[in-house]
């Protein structure tokens, strides 16, 4: 009966627009049909969401009720994760948000996460990429991006057993060193002047990563050209993805590219598989002639894979080109974004401050530098360090991801290629899990007998995700916030420049990060001028 009708809607609506075409000019004429077409469209999406309801078993999840076509788009606020919040007060801990032709739905709840990340893991293992990623990382053939399979395990496995198992890091740990005491000494030769946390910490995490990359073979002090030229398309790539597409709500306006968004990221991708290209075939040279320094770095390591002859590891060029990209996006924003929010944390709590410092002179001591075999004796800064990924998400809904097949979460239906939204950072403030989940108070989790680790089974705190899609980077990040962190505070006192107010605000872009940045002022805290140089 509902077909029926609809056609009659059709028969009628087209003999009425033929004679309005008699009767009219052309111009109305066209005006008419495509107010037709637009009408149809909309009855015609109204008629299968009414019917693809009565088919399931389980109803959707509940949410608010959108326009058509463009769904729930414009009523959502700029501060994302604070417009979920008021969703789910209103609809509870699961809801959905549909946006374009993308049906999306926002877990907020440990239950529900254990469901999706743990219970349903490998059915909740896929990625639904963004367009400008797609293009940035070769066509999604990373770790983050590519589809759950046998390609992605075998990243996984070169990543978690050839360049992030503690043999290799620690192998690595003296490029990481040099890195962060140019950072240091950089930093004396400013002191009094104000400077951009965020800004200089990115820096040096891209300069470390960058060195671990392909730096274990370079003798120069300074950076090559073609480094310098990676920093800058790094840069560029991290903003392009941070930026909403509208293309990949509305894949039919996808040819126009209305933001410029596609012809941008393809610009930025033939530059940055030029400089890469550079890099890897200078060092396939420089093997072949003999010159291979005995300290790998990862290119060395992902060559040797790649021409080892091992059939269960078959990687291209293509392959170890998006890998670099994964490790070098997920090593750098997102560590240099953490750094800054606990920074602002300790400076607005001076208590927190003193008591970092009098640890790091028990541990460290005032006539030596910070090194990273210091990391496990630092409690507190561990504390302060979990406190701050607890209280500020830097990847606040973890990466999404989308089921292969429909299933049942919570009592409703998820269809297959849902957007699935984990809001971590709604489980890490809790009030039913988490005392004053509101204020940052580091002692927590000194206090607490939980356990508070990175692992991704405890579904209140996940600054890494859980499950097959974890973070594979963590260990390498375990190492690289508290150890900048830690050289940081040892090594300066910092202040705020006179007149200025710290202040907590953020904006969402490919992290979490402060609205404002923070600029501070370092002056030394160390007696001999010499450990600075």
């Amino acid at each position: 009966m509902a077909s029926l009708n609809l056609n009659s809607v059709i028969l009628a609506a087209w003999s009425w627009s033929r004679e309005a075409c008699s009767s009219h000019n052309e111009i109305v004429s066209i005006t008419l049909t495509s107010l037709f077409v637009v009408i149809t469209l909309i009855m015609w999406y109204a008629w299968m969401m009414k019917n693809s309801k009565k088919t399931m078993k389980y109803p959707l999840p509940p949410g608010p009720r959108g326009l058509p076509l463009v769904g729930n788009l414009p009523f959502i606020d700029r501060d994302v994760y604070r417009y979920f919040a008021k969703m789910t007060d209103i609809y509870g801990p699961i809801f959905k948000l549909k946006i374009g032709s993308k049906l999306y739905v926002v877990i907020g709840s440990t239950s529900l996460a254990k469901e999706v990340l743990k219970d349903f893991d490998t059915t909740f293992a896929n990625r639904d990429t963004p367009s400008a990623i797609v293009t940035l990382s070769y066509g999604g053939s990373g770790l983050i991006w590519t589809s759950y399979g046998s390609h992605w395990r075998t990243l996984r496995m070169i990543c978690v057993q050839h360049i992030l198992n503690k043999t290799s890091l620690d192998a690595l740990y003296i490029l990481r060193r040099r890195q962060l005491r140019r950072t240091v000494k950089f930093l004396y030769s400013k002191i009094g002047s104000p400077i951009d946390v965020a800004d200089q910490m990115f820096f040096t995490s891209l300069n470390t990563i960058i060195s671990m990359l392909w730096g274990g073979t370079v003798k120069d002090d300074e950076m090559s050209s073609a480094g310098k030229e990676f920093q800058q398309a790094i840069v560029e790539a991290i903003a392009l993805m941070g930026e909403t597409n509208i293309s990949d709500f509305f894949p039919l306006l996808a040819r126009f590219d209305i933001q410029g968004i596609a012809h941008r990221a393809q610009t930025l991708f033939m530059w940055f598989d030029r400089i890469l290209d550079s890099i890897i075939n200078e060092r396939i040279k420089l093997n072949q002639a003999g010159g291979k320094n005995e300290k790998s770095d990862f290119l060395d390591i992902l060559l040797e894979l790649k021409d080892s002859g091992d059939t269960k590891i078959q990687i291209t060029i293509a392959n170890i080109k998006a890998l670099f990209l994964d490790l070098v996006v997920a090593g750098t924003d997102t560590t240099a974004t953490t750094v800054e929010w606990a920074m602002a944390e300790i400076m607005n709590h001076p208590e927190i401050m003193k008591k970092l410092q009098e640890e790091l002179v028990t541990v460290v001591g005032e006539n030596g530098m910070v090194e990273e075999s210091h990391i496990p004796q630092l409690t507190y800064l561990e504390a302060v360090i979990k406190e701050t990924f607890r209280f500020h998400s830097v990847v606040p809904f973890l990466v999404p991801r989308r089921p292969s097949e429909s299933c049942i979460v919570g009592g409703y239906t998820i269809p297959k290629g849902t957007q699935i939204l984990v809001n971590a950072r709604a489980l890490q403030i809790d009030p039913e899990m988490w005392e004053n989940p509101l204020e940052f108070q580091p002692d927590r989790f000194l206090k607490s007998t939980t356990k508070w680790d990175y692992s991704g089974n405890n579904f209140n705190f996940l600054p890494f995700g859980s499950g097959r899609r974890m973070c594979a980077g963590s260990s390498l990040v375990e190492r690289t916030v508290p150890y900048a962190l830690a050289s940081l505070l040892h090594s300066f006192n910092w202040r705020l420049p006179e007149g200025v107010a710290l202040d907590f605000s953020d904006k969402m872009t490919l992290t979490l990060k402060k609205m404002i940045p923070l600029i501070a002022i370092p002056t030394p805290r160390l007696s001999n001028p010499e450990l600075y140089l």
